[in-house]
C-alpha cells in the first residue's frame, strides 16, 4: 500500500463512517481514528491531510471531545466538517455561538468559487446542513467562502495554512457535488496521487498477515457468506496450510447451503476444511428465546465454544479469523456509536475467549469493497455478489422463539422469493433480499377450509454500504408469483406481506 493517507478523526458524528467511504471511493486511503489521538501518533502515520468529523456535541461543553490543539501547527491540510469546523474555530481564538433556529436539511450555500476547496463550481450548490451551533467570528488569518441566510460563515479557509471548515456535511448524498468537495480537498489542497486501489489492500493485507501469524496455526469462522468466505481465501493466500477453516452447520443456514458451501471450498480451493455438524446443540441452547439480543448472544458465544473444542483436536491454533467489516462495527457500538444491534461476530463474544487474538482482516471495508476484495483475489463473481447472510443466520429471521419446523418453513419460502428474484434477472439490481417468519399467525381459507397459519414477510434492500438502504420496488406481477407460490408450496403459511421500509429508521434485517 501507499504512504499515501487520509486520517479522519472521528468526534463521534452519525456520517463518520460515510466520509471514510467517500475518501476511497476517490481512490485514496484513508483510516478512521479518536479525536484524542496522540500528535505523535500522527506523526508516525504521516497523512497527506486530516479530516475532522461532525459530531453530537457543543464545543461550549466540558466533557466535549477535543483534540491536541498543536495538530494545527503539523503543517498538514485540515477539513473541518461541521462540529469539526467549530472546533477549528474555538481552538484558534474565533468565536462559536448558539444559534437562535437549528439548521437541518438541504440548503443552498453561496460559495467562493475562488476557493480551491470549491473550484469548478457554480456560485450555489445545495448542502446538507444538521447543526445549532455556528461560527460567528472567524479566528485570525481566516476568511469566508461560503454562506446561507441564516448561518453567515458556511465555510471558511486560511488558504496560507491549508486550514477549511464547512459547517455543511459533503459525505452525504443530500449535498450536491459534496463528493466533489472531498475530491478538491484531495487533490488541490492534500495533492493526493488517488492510486489507492484494493490490489493496494489485498497486498498489503497478505504481507501484514504473513508478519503477524508467521509459521503459527489460525483457525477461520467460514460461514459461507461474502464477509467470511473472503477472509478466508485472503488468509489462505497469506498463511496457506497454517490455515483451517471451520464450518458450523448449526441449522441456521438457508436451504441447501451447508452441501454447497462444503463443494465450493473443498473442489475449488485448497483450503483446510472441517464441517462440524452442530444442529441439535444450537437449538438448544436457543430453546425458547425470543429475544434478539439475547439470540445472538447466545449463538456468539456458542460459536467460540465449538471453534474451541474443534481447536483443541487439530492442536495448538494461535488466532481466530473472522470476516467482520466495518458497518458491523458501526452497529455493534463500539466506539462511540449507540448499539444498534450486537453482531455475533463483535458486540456478541463472550468475556473469555480461549486464543490469544483474534484477527478480523477486513474490519474497517465496508460491503462494496469487501466484494472488490474478493474478485481481486480470484473468487467467482457467483460467491462474491452471493446474498448478504447475518450471522446468527435463520435465528434472527424467525420472529420469536425457534423450531425445526419453524426454520423449515422459513427455508422453503426463502427459496422460493430468491429463486423467482433470480428468474427476473434482478439479482444483482437488489442488494440483499430475504423472508421472514414471523410470530404472526392470522385467518385464511384455503380448499374451502378455515385456516390459522403463519405471515411471511419478505424484504428486498437496495443499497451500497448497508448503513443506509431504500426498499426495492419490485414488479407487481413478481410479488404476485412468490406469493402465489409460498402459500401453495409452503405448508403453515397462509399469509405474505412485503416490507416497504428503507434503513433508516428500520434495519436492513428484522432483529
Amino acid at each position: 500500500m501507499k504512504n499515501e493517507l487520509i486520517l479522519i478523526l472521528d468526534f463521534g458524528g452519525q456520517y463518520n463512517q460515510l466520509i471514510a467511504r467517500r475518501v476511497r471511493e476517490c481512490n485514496v486511503y484513508s483510516e478512521v481514528v479518536p479525536y484524542n489521538i496522540s500528535l505523535d501518533k500522527i506523526k508516525e502515520k504521516n497523512p497527506k491531510g486530516i479530516i475532522f468529523t461532525g459530531g453530537p456535541a457543543s464545543v461550549f461543553g466540558e466533557d466535549s471531545p477535543k483534540c491536541d490543539k498543536e495538530i494545527f501547527n503539523l503543517g498538514v491540510p485540515i477539513l473541518g466538517i461541521c462540529y469539526g469546523m467549530q472546533l477549528m474555530t474555538y481552538t484558534l481564538g474565533g468565536k462559536v455561538a448558539h444559534a437562535d433556529k437549528r439548521e437541518y436539511g438541504t440548503t443552498n450555500v453561496t460559495i467562493d468559487n475562488n476557493s480551491l476547496l470549491f473550484k469548478e463550481f457554480g456560485n450555489t450548490n445545495g448542502f446538507l446542513m444538521s447543526h445549532t451551533d455556528y461560527v460567528e467570528i472567524l479566528p485570525d488569518g481566516f476568511k469566508n467562502i461560503g454562506s446561507t441566510p441564516s448561518c453567515p460563515n458556511a465555510a471558511i479557509e486560511n488558504a496560507e495554512k491549508k486550514l477549511y471548515g464547512i459547517q455543511f456535511h459533503p459525505e452525504v448524498n443530500n449535498s450536491v457535488n459534496g463528493t466533489q468537495v472531498i475530491k478538491n480537498f484531495l487533490f488541490n489542497i492534500c495533492k493526493c496521487s488517488g492510486d489507492w486501489i484494493i490490489s493496494s489492500f489485498v497486498e498489503d493485507s497478505v504481507k501484514k498477515l504473513k508478519e503477524k501469524i508467521g509459521d503459527k496455526k489460525a483457525l477461520c469462522a467460514l460461514s459461507g457468506g461474502v464477509d467470511s468466505s473472503v477472509a478466508a481465501v485472503l488468509l489462505n493466500k497469506a498463511i496457506g496450510k497454517n490455515l483451517t477453516c471451520i464450518f458450523l452447520d448449526h441449522g441456521l443456514l438457508r436451504k441447501n447451503e451447508g452441501d454447497e458451501v462444503e463443494k465450493i471450498f473443498k473442489s475449488q480451493y485448497d483450503i483446510n476444511l472441517i464441517r462440524v455438524n452442530c444442529k441439535d446443540r444450537f437449538l438448544s441452547k436457543l430453546s425458547g428465546v425470543t429475544d434478539p439480543e439475547r439470540k445472538r448472544k447466545i449463538i456468539g458465544e456458542e460459536f467460540i465454544r465449538v471453534f474451541e473444542e474443534e481447536a483443541k483436536k487439530i492442536g495448538a491454533v494461535d488466532f481466530l479469523v473472522q470476516g467482520t467489516i466495518y458497518p458491523d462495527v458501526i452497529e455493534s457500538g463500539l466506539g462511540k456509536s449507540a448499539t444498534i444491534k450486537s453482531h455475533h461476530n463483535v458486540g456478541g463474544l463472550p468475556d473469555y475467549v480461549d486464543f490469544k487474538e483474534i484477527i478480523e482482516p477486513l474490519r474497517d471495508l465496508f460491503k462494496d469493497e469487501v466484494r472488490k476484495t474478493g474478485l481481486e483475489l480470484g473468487i467467482p463473481e457467483n460467491l462474491v455478489f452471493r446474498q448478504p447472510f447475518p450471522g446468527p443466520g435463520l435465528a434472527i429471521r424467525v420472529i420469536g422463539d425457534i423450531t425445526d419446523d419453524k426454520l423449515n418453513i422459513l427455508k422453503d419460502a426463502d427459496y422460493i422469493f430468491r429463486e423467482e428474484i433470480a428468474n427476473a434477472g434482478l439479482h444483482k439490481s437488489i442488494n440483499q433480499y430475504f423472508a421472514v417468519l414471523t410470530n404472526l399467525k392470522s385467518v385464511g381459507v384455503m380448499g374451502d377450509e378455515r385456516t390459522y397459519d403463519y405471515t411471511i414477510a419478505l424484504r428486498a434492500v437496495e443499497t451500497t454500504d448497508f448503513m443506509t438502504g431504500i426498499w426495492s420496488k419490485i414488479p407487481y406481477e413478481i410479488l404476485e408469483k412468490v406469493s402465489s407460490r409460498i402459500v401453495n408450496e409452503v405448508k403453515h403459511v397462509n399469509r405474505v406481506v412485503y416490507d416497504i421500509t428503507s434503513k433508516p429508521p428500520a434495519t436492513i434485517e428484522w432483529e
